[in-house]
């Protein structure tokens, strides 16, 4: 697996989530985060892949560039976050909801990226403080267990 589609669903810099609809095949509007929180960057999934909560897996696309709901492009898988969420709000039960990272097949400023150690460190704790306050404000727990390097966590989306 050298690289894989991305579906983004809610560009870098976005206030506003939105998810893909299979029914409508439209993405609609599923929340507004409080004032000052965006999305650091892209966020989106593997089309035709599915974790444990239902949905297709979820990928962070590090780049130079924002792009639009909707987007697909190719990306080389960097590594992941191992993690555990509350599958709905105010529930104590944790399923895994991990987070893989990718850089787009065609950046420039990353080109030279392989694997999650190829980053700064502040990159990887920011998208942690992101998705645990994230899901806080949705009354979830976000829980990241471990930081995967890109081999292993090819290996997760090939399961």
């Amino acid at each position: 697996m050298s690289c894989v589609n991305v579906v983004i669903e809610t560009p870098k810099g976005s206030a506003q989530k939105y998810d893909y609809d299979e029914e409508s095949h439209f993405f609609k509007l599923k929340k507004i985060l409080p004032s000052g929180m965006v999305f650091p960057y892209d966020f989106g999934f593997i089309p035709d892949t599915k974790g444990e909560d239902g949905d297709p897996l979820d990928v962070i696309v590090i780049s130079e560039f924002n792009s639009f709901p909707g987007c697909m492009m190719k990306c080389r898988i960097i590594g992941g976050l191992m993690a555990e969420q509350s599958k709905e709000k105010g529930k104590k039960q944790l399923i895994r909801n991990d987070r893989f990272l990718a850089i787009p097949d065609c950046s420039n400023i990353f080109e030279k990226v392989r694997t999650l150690s190829d980053l700064p460190e502040e990159i990887t704790s920011q998208l942690e403080d992101f998705f645990i306050n994230y899901n806080k404000i949705e009354g979830k727990e976000f829980k990241a267990l471990k930081k995967m390097e890109a081999k292993e966590a090819k290996k997760c989306i090939a399961n």
